[in-house]
């Protein structure tokens, strides 16, 4: 026999004048937390009360009703009520839809009523947002309405534009709020969803994965080439920008890179056209310009212009203030703030008057050239006064090597006039991607040289920081020219001093910590020495033996030739195995002797200046001998590209460095390895060191991070 199912009764409602209710002790809200009474308030005058009161009867002692109802279930929305009626935009006897309670326990009610509500989905609320937007309601109405700023709205609206698949996934808890939120970076649904099957797949799937993976063909609005035509150019030529609404994004990403370069280039012609009409023989125009791109031209001695009676008098002022300020302050923990500033403005003032114009001979302009670029800030980088070997005068008298020069018979009138600015503009190689997938596969020649250049550079400035290893060096190199037959090809040192140049480019060498050291001390020297050369014995005997050899150590810096230099048919007459081998070899002396370390010299592996240039196989392998066999195996499957921009992450910090920039210990010396002439040094055969061959060992190495 089947038994009867009970039928549950509702409690009845009743409309209840607000002065008839009490609020009841038995609520078990005591401590507030959400949407403001006030909110609230607001809300319920917007809209009505949208959920009724759960009230029940207040009885006397004899248990007879009093007319009163106290409210044990919706005390904040009573609260509302309540202010409201203070306010005088509701009267007291306002009758309130409320459910009438009989039985049970009073605060058991209060507590079901609070533990079973479900709060909103985010994602409906995201969607609902978008649909207010599409019934006529703007980002401020909604923002007014829902108790939350413009921003917000913003926010929620971008989160409800990302893919509905994407959606989807995040409602069933797929993917996390701050995974949704770094896919609203791009309105390309089609990107999005082939972004999110890639790293939901391979577990690289970080938000900040994401973001690079959504954003790797585009520019920063940092970028100095953004900085240099500026945002508003690029927006008014039709270019659009991604932005990132949930975090710092230094103003977002340019999509249009070809757009870009086109205003950066044509902008740079403007201004170099406009330079032009100073008569200058040649300009070359680039974003930027490789480093040493001066070397073997003579830069033009300008006169600065002269500052006019009242910019010395401005001077003068600012100098004393300066004074006055740092006297003030000289015992000072920390300066004030508005102090602090106007030192700034002071220094500022003072730069601006010593970067004033330079005047130049004309005889000199009209030989000469300028290179103009882009600095590191995005802005325009102008470099005047050089003249090229083959646009020497036939009849030059120089002033010491920073003399001006005499003009051509014709007069420098003549001379100027007489031709047009040559402006170029550099364009932008690339190489090809390799796609052999031999691991033994030897690395690319032009690879090494550029590690190797790296390498020279840094090798510089560690030898030019100790005087006595230069010094000793110096002598070795006399010593082997002297003694022993033929080894002074083999020497790093190319004593001449005939300064070595970079055959290749490599990516970073201009911007690198030691080019910048090199050139600074060069530059401090370079201002402690005399203008003419017929003075220069002179002011080397005055200074001091410290001085003396610092600036010998400097010098000898220059000569410094670590770089592989590969045979081929245009220097098979002066390049030989054995010499190159002889002279790396001997670099690894140097460098040993000066503790050259280049993890501490800045460089670290990344996608343009090893990882995107070498196979598969290589990252795997960097990534095995740094992080172990588990990091490999998580990036194995990838594509090249990506493999790249992940093993470079995974490298970093790591001081992990390419064979060719490995301090190499040699045991053996290399007179007793005449025999082997026609043989190339192991790791630029592409082989396996068989010293370092136990250094990926994944424990040893997963323990000396």
């Amino acid at each position: 026999m089947t038994k009867a199912v009970q039928k549950i009764t509702l409690s009845p409602s009743r409309d209840i004048p607000f002065n008839k209710l009490v609020l009841s002790q038995s609520n078990v809200r005591r401590v507030e937390a959400g949407v403001s009474i006030e909110q609230l308030a607001e809300s319920i005058a917007q809209r009505t009360l949208l959920q009724s009161l759960n009230v029940r009867a207040v009885v006397d002692g004899e248990g007879n009703a009093t007319g009163m109802f106290e409210v044990p279930a919706g005390g904040r929305r009573y609260r509302a009520l309540e202010l409201l009626v203070k306010q005088k935009r509701m009267a007291k006897t306002q009758l309130v839809p409320c459910v009438v309670r009989e039985g049970g326990i009073a605060e058991d009610d209060s507590l079901a009523e609070n533990d079973d509500r479900v709060g909103l989905h985010p994602l409906d609320q995201f969607r609902t947002f978008q649909s207010l937007l599409g019934a006529g309601l703007t980002e401020e109405d909604i923002a007014a309405r829902h108790f939350v700023t413009p921003a917000v709205v913003k926010q929620r609206l971008r989160l409800a534009s990302v893919s509905a698949k994407l959606h989807d996934v995040y409602a069933e808890d797929g993917m996390t709020l701050e995974q949704l939120m770094a896919f609203s970076v791009t309105a390309d649904h089609a990107r999005q969803e082939q972004v999110w099957e890639n790293v939901s797949r391979s577990g690289y799937d970080e938000p900040y994965q994401i973001r690079r993976l959504l954003t790797e063909n585009t520019v920063r609005a940092s970028d100095r080439r953004v900085q240099f035509v500026g945002l508003d150019a690029y927006e008014q030529a039709g270019g659009a920008i991604l932005r990132d609404l949930f975090e710092h994004d230094d103003g977002g990403w340019l999509q249009d890179v070809a757009l870009l370069d086109r205003l950066v280039t044509e902008k740079l012609k403007a201004d170099a056209e406009t330079i032009a009409a100073e008569g200058w023989k040649w300009i070359s125009v680039a974003v930027d310009f490789p480093y040493g791109h001066t070397k073997g031209l003579r830069e033009l001695e300008g006169k600065p212009v002269d500052l006019s009676t009242e910019e010395q008098a401005t001077i003068d002022v600012l100098n004393a203030e300066q004074a006055k300020l740092e006297s003030d302050y000289q015992d000072a923990d920390e300066l004030p703030v508005e102090v602090d500033q106007r030192l700034g403005e002071i220094e500022a003032a003072l730069a601006a008057f010593e970067d004033r114009s330079v005047v130049y001979d004309p005889a000199g302009i009209a030989r000469a050239g300028v290179f103009v670029s882009i600095d590191s800030e995005g802005r325009l980088s102008v470099d005047r006064g050089y003249v090229r070997p083959e646009d020497e005068a036939p009849t030059a008298d120089f002033d010491g090597e920073r003399g001006a020069d005499v003009s051509s018979a014709d007069g420098p009138e003549a001379s100027a006039s007489a031709q047009r600015t040559a402006i170029s503009i550099a364009g932008v190689s690339t190489e090809p991607e390799e796609d052999d997938e031999d691991p033994a596969r030897p690395l690319p020649d032009r690879l090494i040289i550029e590690l190797t250049a790296h390498r020279t550079l840094a090798l510089r400035d560690a030898l030019a920081e100790n005087p006595a290893i230069a010094f000793q060096a110096v002598l070795h190199n006399f010593v082997l020219t002297a003694f022993y037959r033929f080894a002074s090809s083999g020497s790093c040192l190319e004593i001449g001093l005939r300064t070595p140049t970079f055959p290749a480019q490599a990516p970073g060498l201009r911007e690198s910590a030691s080019a910048k050291a090199v050139e600074a001390r060069h530059e401090s020297w370079k201002a402690r020495l005399p203008n003419s050369e017929t003075d220069l014995w002179d002011a080397l005997s005055a200074l001091d033996n410290t001085a003396q050899s610092s600036l010998f150590a400097h010098c000898a810096s220059f000569a410094v030739n670590a770089v592989y230099e590969p045979a081929n048919r245009y220097n098979q007459g002066r390049v030989s195995a054995h010499g190159v081998r002889s002279r790396l070899d001997q670099a690894d002396v140097v460098a040993r002797a000066v503790d050259l370390d280049m993890v501490r010299a800045g460089w670290k592996p990344s996608v343009d200046n090893y990882l995107g240039r070498v196979t598969k196989p290589r990252i795997l392998e960097a990534v095995r001998e740094a992080k172990g066999e588990a990091s490999a195996q998580l990036i194995d499957h990838l594509k090249k590209a990506d493999m790249a921009k992940e093993a470079e992450r995974l490298l970093d910090g790591t001081g992990w460095l390419p064979d060719p920039l490995r301090l190499v210990d040699h045991s053996v010396s290399s007179v007793e390895q005449d025999g082997e002439a026609g043989q190339l040094p192991e790791f630029l055969a592409g082989e396996e060191d068989p010293e370092n061959a136990g250094d990926d060992d994944p424990q040893q190495l997963d323990g000396a991070e």
